[in-house]
């Protein structure tokens, strides 16, 4: 089978959706190497995904298609699969180039949430409008739709009114680095973010919906005085942030760290006292079981697919109940009965979201779309 991909993310993006389908790609070559993978990409940054090399890659070649990249992914993009005989094509991230339903092409696309209908206050009208017809287009013409998790699933059906029979839920996979048995050397990455022995950490983009003031509120109303790290992305929100710990005396325990490579990441996991991650809304939750993997006790939100995501290997908290917060938190800290529970079954709770489960699911789906499933 010929199955071309929209790998975009994985050449543009570091973390988040780059990894998603850095690993996705990179599993499926492994597991099932009797195809040929053929990922379209409208620009290729170096450094950024460095198995490119294993794969047919094709970009604009043509001067007016590498000025318009956005017009080449989305509208020359469906003539080039019938050029390069594609039987099946993947869109890894949300959408699918305009017209192919028109080039017999089976597709499948993923949809990682529609985070952007559920906090429509959060995105700007222009790009939700954006969003909304391309999300909307993909799912009403591909064969078959790949939901990360059940809470993706059901809104895929409630706010696009897709049937439900064309949906399949496939957890997302984690990078096989937070597997490894072999504690790496916490020396160095002390040294170099100048971090403390005992330290809460809280991974993802510092912003309102992920919630990271209440974490701070919930040490301040249970007297948490070790340092918070935040790993992450920053916006406007870690301005606020700042501000509160500087106003409650906190300043010294809160420490922002921006460019974390994804091979220091499982590091600062294992050596976390918890992860704290009382986001509002997430489409699967990917730090939960990132820090499952690395043995790293897990405090998440009772909301939208964390109890799903983290199952009966979490504590878990309305991320609004400040005090909850807090009090769960210093359970962890100082039950050591408690932390090693949550340390075992999380480790357990992890072996469900390898990547050579995911990619195997991913090809059923695909035989599914040729009748062979």
């Amino acid at each position: 089978m010929r199955i071309g991909f929209d790998a975009k993310r994985a050449f543009l993006n570091q973390a988040g959706l780059g990894n998603y389908s850095r690993n996705t790609l990179i599993s499926l070559k492994k597991h099932f190497p009797e195809n040929d993978y053929v990922l379209f990409t409208p620009e290729i940054r170096k450094g950024i995904f460095p198995e490119q090399s294993d794969f047919d890659v094709y970009s604009p070649d043509s001067p007016a298609s590498k000025i318009f990249k956005s017009l080449w992914r989305s509208f020359s993009l469906s003539g080039m699969l019938k050029k390069q005989e594609i039987d099946l094509f993947h869109g890894l991230t949300h959408e699918l180039p305009s017209g192919i339903h028109k080039t017999g092409v089976k597709s499948v696309v993923t949809i990682h949430d529609l985070i952007f209908l559920r906090y429509p206050q959060y995105y700007k009208s222009i790009d939700r409008k954006i969003y909304l017809q391309k999300i909307k287009y993909a799912c009403d013409v591909t064969n078959r739709i790949v939901a990360i998790s059940n809470q993706t699933r059901d809104d895929i059906i409630h706010f696009l009114d897709i049937d439900p029979s064309k949906i399949d839920v496939v957890f997302q996979g984690i990078s096989p680095r937070f597997y490894s048995n072999e504690e790496a050397d916490f020396s160095v990455l002390k040294r170099k973010y100048n971090l403390p022995d005992r330290y809460i950490l809280s991974v993802g983009t510092i912003e309102l919906r992920k919630n990271q003031m209440n974490i701070l509120k919930g040490m301040l109303s249970s007297n948490i005085n070790i340092p918070l790290v935040l790993v992450g992305k920053p916006t406007q929100y870690a301005i606020k942030l700042s501000e509160f710990a500087s106003k409650n005396g906190m300043e010294r325990n809160v420490i922002i760290l921006n460019e974390v490579s994804d091979e220091e990441l499982p590091s600062l996991y294992q050596n976390a006292q918890m992860l704290v991650y009382i986001s509002e809304f997430e489409g699967f939750g990917l730090p939960i079981i990132e820090a499952m993997a690395s043995g790293c006790p897990v405090l998440t939100s009772n909301k939208s697919c964390m109890p799903e995501t983290g199952a009966d290997a979490a504590k878990y908290c309305d991320p609004l109940n400040i005090e909850e917060v807090g009090e769960l938190m210093s359970n962890i800290l100082n039950n050591e009965k408690l932390r090693n529970q949550l340390i075992e079954k999380g480790k357990k709770r992890a072996q469900e979201f390898t990547y050579e489960k995911t990619s195997a699911a991913l090809f059923e789906i695909y035989n599914k779309v040729f009748g062979n499933g």
